[in-house]
């Protein structure tokens, strides 16, 4: 799964790989939780647009908003065809861009988080789906990011990792007149390991109030 990322990479960087005004993109985030705004870059009006959604889907049909905090992530594998996303995998998919993100260990009685991210540090895209909902008096646009099996770095640290794409493949991914959608799956693929790392960092992170460069800063020992 995904349950916490970061995107701190400098905004001239970020808007030339993601094709969006720098400008938009606003202050650095170490620590990004579910419900929290994100993000996200679609294809809107003949070109790419950057803005901000709900972390955790919810599904046009839902009577509640609450049930986006269990719908934070999509299985890659089964999205196209589960009532909670195969409307948005259809005509919804956007990218979210991130540099890294944490997965947690459990070490004794306790949980050691690590961070992920690209040897070069460059910042990257998770394939994501959103939605419109309107309830209790509000309208949300929410999303959730799709993963997939691990590949040999995240493997050691959980069963599940983000689908990040390929910067080749984003206007595939953003392409709403694509027709035949299986045409995206051989996208929704682990990440290949030679281009990431991973690193012990301390407990602060499972703290979202905290949201600074320290929650993704290497420790030697459990944090």
């Amino acid at each position: 799964m995904c349950g916490r990322f970061s995107f701190a990479s400098p905004p001239a960087v970020a808007a030339g790989v993601f094709g969006v005004e720098a400008s938009a993109l606003g202050a650095p985030r170490y620590n990004i939780a579910p419900t929290q705004q994100v993000a996200t870059v679609r294809w809107h009006d003949g070109g790419r647009c950057l803005g901000w959604m709900h972390w955790g889907l919810i599904p046009g049909w839902a009577k509640e908003r609450s049930l986006g905090a269990r719908l934070i992530n999509a299985r890659a594998e089964t999205a196209a065809e589960k009532p909670a996303f195969r409307a948005a995998f259809k005509a919804r998919r956007c990218l979210i861009p991130a540099d890294g993100f944490y997965e947690w260990v459990h070490q004794g009685s306790a949980k050691q988080p690590y961070f992920i991210t690209f040897r070069d540090g460059r910042p990257f895209a998770f394939a994501g789906l959103w939605e419109r909902w309107s309830g209790e008096g509000e309208a949300v646009e929410s999303c959730t990011i799709l993963t997939t099996t691990p590949n040999e770095v995240v493997a050691p640290l959980h069963h599940r990792m983000p689908v990040i794409l390929p910067p080749e493949q984003y206007q595939l991914w953003l392409d709403l007149d694509l027709r035949d959608l299986r045409l995206l799956q051989p996208l929704l693929r682990p990440h290949p390991a030679h281009e990431m790392m991973a690193w012990p960092v301390s407990r602060r992170v499972n703290d979202p109030r905290f949201d600074d460069p320290a929650c993704r800063a290497p420790v030697t020992a459990p944090g």
